[in-house]
């Protein structure tokens, strides 16, 4: 009965180790999801213990009244995120690898994240407003423009850019999301996340 206990307690400490967080992090259209399902694609072939999390299906869960309307403010959001950052949590602990693309672009969160996320690597998306309207697959800024949508992340609601992201992809039109897996990855095995 000790040996099994022995034995079991040293699996805990295995799965323990390896749990971590790949925090995908930018504004509306700057590529997140994207980023996210290739990066669990790649990583799935060698792992089979990778979730892959989206803002936009966590909001759901969480918040089912989700709207852009006047009532969804830096508070509430803030809200919403901290829920991400503890759900990666309860998963990283568990020994899952958790990415998780979400705007989420609060410093209060950064920090928690920091502090608390086992494996916690930061991934920053860059992208100038000109080029996310030119994008705009969920007509979000064009609603904005027409006075149809408030409380937008990065035009009339404050964001906080992170400071210490461990990758930050400026906009690039000549990067290619499997180049950008290819140089997340070198990263996250370079910094011993993986």
């Amino acid at each position: 009965m000790n040996i099994e206990r022995e034995n079991l307690d040293s699996d805990i400490k295995e799965t323990q180790r390896t749990g971590r967080v790949v925090w995908i992090t930018g504004l509306s259209g700057a590529g997140k999801s994207v980023l996210a399902e290739a990066l669990t694609t790649r990583l799935r072939i060698t792992d089979d213990k990778v979730l892959l999390l989206d803002g936009d299906d966590l909001r759901e869960v969480f918040d089912a009244s989700f709207s852009h309307d006047d009532n969804y403010v830096r508070d509430k959001r803030m809200v919403l995120a901290m829920q991400y950052a503890r759900l990666c949590n309860v998963l990283a602990k568990q020994g899952f690898t958790v990415v998780i693309a979400t705007i989420s672009l609060f410093k209060e969160v950064q920090t928690w994240n920091r502090l608390n996320l086992r494996g916690y690597f930061e991934v920053y998306l860059k992208v100038p407003i000109k080029e996310l309207r030119r994008r705009d697959e969920k007509g979000l800024y064009r609603g904005f423009d027409a006075g149809e949508i408030r409380n937008v992340a990065g035009l009339d609601l404050p964001i906080d850019e992170p400071e210490f992201a461990d990758l930050v992809f400026e906009f690039s039109p000549n990067r290619t999301v499997n180049k950008a897996v290819d140089e997340l990855l070198n990263r996250l095995n370079r910094d011993k996340h993986l």
